[in-house]
């Protein structure tokens, strides 16, 4: 099985009031954690990258054939979606060229005239080629690959003017940040959410910055029609935590215990183990059957 368009998986979780997980990878091993997960589960998903990752592997095209060998290699059997995460104008057109099934066009820095001008175009050129398209309205805060935002609350009638593009699926600032959430973060807008909701009808909506929301957020954000949530921030976490702890217990001087395979092991684990928490809380395990 080669990656899909996100469209059809993202659309079922609307309907059956879960979320589709969205995991950012960083390499290799990333990957193959994710996708070991997702199969031991059953559990359809998007597999995403930023401009900044995918430079950092190699670039666009390794990325696909990446993850395109190793579903062929590992035999899984679920839906994959290859997404490129909070892209520019022009990479989106690269990431289209390159092979992947589903982009995101982060146009929320330009005035809205703008954003609606280069979503348009993108539309159609990520429909013809048959992926499936993610939109923003209202900046996410924190910091992405070097943007910085400042969690704005996203403005309902622009979204409408968004979603009326034909995109597949619709982010929107609603007071979540990217990285690890402050103590005095007021927590999600649900109010802000249901006047989007409200103006976009049936369009399926997504959570950036999963990580750290509270599981009672995260379960009244799918009710009200967040369809695909964001993971990054919590994996990369838990693999430094499990790498520190290993190279703290001297375990890399014992024996060939500096070897990577070994060395990066309990990361990994710890990834996997990640992987399988989020998609439990997002309501997507065996959604794949």
């Amino acid at each position: 099985m080669a990656i899909v368009s996100a469209t059809e998986m993202v659309n079922k979780a609307l309907e059956g009031h879960y979320a589709i997980p969205a995991f950012n990878t960083n390499n290799l091993e990333w990957t193959k954690c994710i996708l070991t997960a997702v199969e031991e589960t059953k559990t359809p998903v998007m597999i995403q990258t930023s401009e900044g990752a995918a430079k950092y592997m190699g670039g666009y095209k390794l990325v696909v054939d990446m993850v395109n060998d190793l579903i062929d290699s590992m035999g899984i059997t679920v839906p994959v979606a290859l997404h490129l995460d909070h892209g520019t104008y022009e990479h989106c057109y690269k990431c289209i060229e390159a092979g992947f099934s589903s982009i995101m066009f982060d146009g929320s820095h330009y005035s809205i005239e703008e954003n609606v001008q280069k979503t348009t175009e993108l539309v159609k050129a990520a429909h013809n080629k048959g992926l499936s398209i993610e939109a923003e309205v209202g900046s996410i805060g924190g910091e992405e690959d070097g943007v910085i935002g400042m969690g704005e609350c996203a403005d309902p009638n622009e979204c409408k003017q968004i979603a009326d593009l034909g995109v597949d699926f619709l982010a929107a600032g609603i007071g979540n940040i990217h990285g690890k959430y402050p103590e005095n973060w007021k927590g999600l807008s649900f109010e802000t959410l249901a006047a989007v909701q409200a103006k976009t009808g049936e369009l399926p909506l997504v959570l950036h910055g999963g990580t750290g929301i509270p599981a009672d957020m995260i379960k009244k954000a799918i009710d009200l029609g967040v369809s695909k949530i964001n993971v990054n921030t919590e994996c990369q976490l838990s693999f430094a935590a499990a790498t520190r702890k290993y190279i703290e217990a001297g375990k890399d001087l014992e024996g060939k215990g500096f070897d990577p395979r070994k060395l990066l092991a309990p990361g990994t684990q710890a990834i996997h183990d990640t992987v399988k928490e989020k998609m439990e809380l997002f309501g997507s395990v065996g959604k794949a059957d």
